[in-house]
């Protein structure tokens, strides 16, 4: 039987991200939201951020919150509402600099995947730390699914389906941001690990 965290405090931050997303969705907040490296060059910052929360169509928003609740009931013991809200903005800013930064070709972008990635990462980092087999398993996993797409390129049935390239360049970004949020929210244990 499976043992979801349904708790308060670890339910919460995970249905507030999926209401905000659908609200985003369904009012004209998702232009706004979306990632434009002109826009964002020209001062609209916020889009670093917000790009996140917007999405393609109902596909696209549909697969990522599905995405929102399978990591959710892998890893959603590990996180309460602050710690979850923390590695979501976190997440978000790494991932929407680093397409910034180092894909400068990409010019616009807008879905959760990328900061999905990066969840799941830290969730396997903690199962490691824990001393779970499978957290090596999702790890490895997750690696050699990026590993693919950087080589084979985007799926173009999964872009069709959700109208917009699949930005496997956020899923890289967003994956090696998790390992510096898992630094990040984990360094007492890990600091803790090295002085024993």
């Amino acid at each position: 039987m499976l043992n979801l965290p349904t708790d308060k405090r670890y339910i919460t931050a995970p249905l507030v991200l999926i209401f905000a997303a659908i609200i985003i969705f369904a009012t004209p907040l998702s232009e706004l939201f979306e990632y434009n490296r002109s826009l964002f060059s020209h001062g609209e910052y916020w889009r670093l951020i917000t790009a996140h929360f917007s999405h393609s169509n109902s596909y696209h928003l549909i697969l990522n919150l599905a995405g929102v609740a399978l990591i959710w009931a892998l890893h959603g013991e590990y996180y309460d509402a602050r710690k979850y809200a923390l590695a979501l903005l976190l997440l978000a800013l790494y991932t929407g600099g680093g397409l910034y930064i180092f894909y400068p070709e990409n010019t616009l972008y807008n879905g959760l995947s990328g900061v999905l990635h990066g969840l799941i990462i830290v969730g396997a980092l903690i199962d490691c730390q824990k001393g779970m087999k499978t957290g090596y398993l999702l790890f490895i996993g997750v690696w050699l699914k990026i590993a693919w797409e950087q080589y084979a390129g985007p799926s173009a049935e999964l872009g069709q389906l959700i109208n917009a390239r699949v930005a496997t360049e956020a899923h890289l970004i967003g994956a090696i941001s998790g390992i510096f949020v898992y630094a990040k929210l984990n360094r007492h244990a890990l600091r803790e690990n090295i002085t024993q």
